[in-house]
Order: structure tokens, then sequence, then C-alpha cells
């Protein structure tokens, strides 16, 4: 049985694995064709992090496989009311098939996931989003743009950027991170990434230069800059990120032919502007769509595995 919860534990070729399956059923999805491969089976979401794009694209893509998802917030089970999370884990795994998770503390994931007994899914924490970067390169393939990445991450040390780093880690392509000063990524994932790059090819650069690190790039990515929790922060946010927004002068320094995207929801103005999301929204709004078919691809996977 595997989870999934970073993609530090997940292979080049099992990475590409999960890619190639979300693209097969994106593919039959589009022909009609649906594929019952989670038939019957039942997925437990559990969210003390709301969100748009997760709910619905794991829900919807339980039910396009055949199965049935429950949405648990914390007013609806016992997790964070008194219940250890290793009693939850156990209760849960035990009637559930699969288990995805959305929340604050990376430790809470780790913790649950040593005590289940189906698979558990991150679907976000503070320090990770390895779903969100299977969508992410799945729509990279689609575009054509998956060969020779020189990708560029603009903005704030957080989990997305935590994940690109994973993600260049294990696929092996050049990663530059520019975020303003006291707001870098984390020291231990970076040691640990540039460490696991040595070995696949990969380079990680990071700097406090956003037009350094988007010079020649050919995705260029960034994130909201006030994260949820962090609503406190946006107006000092706002001032010392300055000059770190992607507009069309940034982008103009990257590769002709360069991708844009974004994990939504995007706030025009801060992050980036509003003509170069418009100009890139097919991209980012099949990016978001991507979500459901490349965790359609995981759930299978993880499914098959569980049964070997």
């Amino acid at each position: 049985m595997r989870h999934f919860l970073t993609l530090k534990d997940f292979t080049k070729e099992e990475i590409l694995e999960i890619i190639d399956i979300g693209l097969e059923i994106k593919n039959n999805l589009k022909n009609d064709v649906f594929k019952k491969e989670l038939n019957m089976k039942t997925l437990g979401m559990i969210f003390e992090k709301s969100s748009t794009r997760t709910r619905v694209s794991f829900e919807t893509g339980m039910f396009q496989l055949g199965g049935h998802a429950l949405f648990l917030s914390n007013r609806d089970i016992h997790l964070g009311r008194g219940e250890p999370v290793k009693d939850t884990a156990r209760v849960i795994s035990s009637m559930c098939d699969m288990v995805m998770i959305r929340t604050y503390e990376h430790s809470m994931i780790e913790e649950f996931a040593s005590y289940s007994k189906v698979p558990v899914i991150n679907g976000l924490t503070d320090s990770y989003h390895p779903v969100q970067l299977l969508a992410d390169y799945m729509t990279l393939v689609e575009h054509n743009a998956n060969e020779n990445i020189v990708a560029a991450y603009i903005g704030d040390g957080n989990n997305m950027t935590h994940s690109w780093m994973m993600l260049a880690a294990k696929l092996g392509f050049e990663l530059r991170i520019a975020t303003p000063k006291g707001y870098e990524v984390d020291a231990e994932v970076l040691k640990e990434t540039t460490e696991l790059a040595k070995t696949s090819g990969g380079k990680i650069i990071t700097t406090n230069d956003p037009k350094e690190a988007v010079k020649g790039a050919t995705v260029v990515t960034t994130d909201t800059w006030t994260s949820m929790g962090q609503e406190d922060e946006k107006e000092e946010r706002i001032k010392i990120f300055n000059g770190f927004m992607v507009d069309e002068n940034m982008m103009s320094l990257a590769s002709d032919d360069a991708k844009f995207l974004h994990c939504l929801p995007a706030y025009r103005g801060l992050e980036v502007s509003e003509d170069v999301f418009e100009k890139h929204a097919d991209i980012v709004f099949n990016e978001a769509e991507n979500r459901l078919h490349a965790q359609k691809g995981l759930m299978v996977w993880l499914d098959k595995k569980r049964g070997e």
C-alpha cells in the first residue's frame, strides 16, 4: 500500500505513470467512455481547510470512476474536537477505501497515514501541495512544454514552491525560485531537494531577484502572496512583495513561447497582472481542470498498488 503525501516518495517513472493514467482517463472522458475503475469504492475527504477545486475535483472524480466521495469537515467529525488523529484514522480507514486530507500541519497527515489501513492523499498542507503539481505537469505535457523545462517560480516560499522543488528534483529540470527576503523556502526542504536533484540532473536556484529567475524561462508560475490563515498579514505582504507581480514586462524576459501557470485563485493586480492572466487564461483553466484528471489517475494508481 502506498500513500501520496509528497512527491518525495515517488520515482520519476511512477510520477509519469500516474500522469499517463490521468491523460488516458481524460481522453476517454472526452469520448464519453467511462471505465468504472473504482466501482463501489469510497473516498473519505477530510477538510480542515476549505477549497473550491479540491472538493469539486475529488468528488467529481470518484463519481466518474464509479465510486463515492464523502465530504467531512470539522463540523462533521470528531477530529479536532477531542478525538486523537490516530483514532480518527483507524475508524475512517476501516470504512473507506481511500482518504484525502486538506489540512494545516503536515505532521497531522503523516500521523493519520501511519495509522491508516488505506491510502492517504495529501490534498494540501502548509508544507506541500503535490496533487496540484500532478495537474501542472499534466498541463505542460498537453501543451508540449514538458521537454527541457526551465521553470521560474515567483512569489512566496510556500507549499506550492516546495512542491515545485520536489517535482524538479524528481524529474530533473531547472527550477529558479524568486522570493522577497525573509520569505524564502524552508531551508530543510531546499537541502533535501537539492540533494535529490543531484541524482536526477535537476537544478534548484534561489534568488531575491524575480527578473533574474524569469530570464529565458520556459515556464513561469506564481501563487497568492497571502495564503489561508495569513489574512492578517495581507497589507504588509502587499508592500513587501512589491516588484514580484508577474506582468508583461516580467514575462517579456522569459522565452518567446513561455507558459504561465497559476494554481488559483488568482488575485489580479497582486501576484499577476490582469493582462498576463487573461493572455494565458486557456492554459491556466486547463491546468485547473486537470486537477480532476490527474487525481483520477492518482486514485486509480493507488488502488492498483493496494491490490498488488
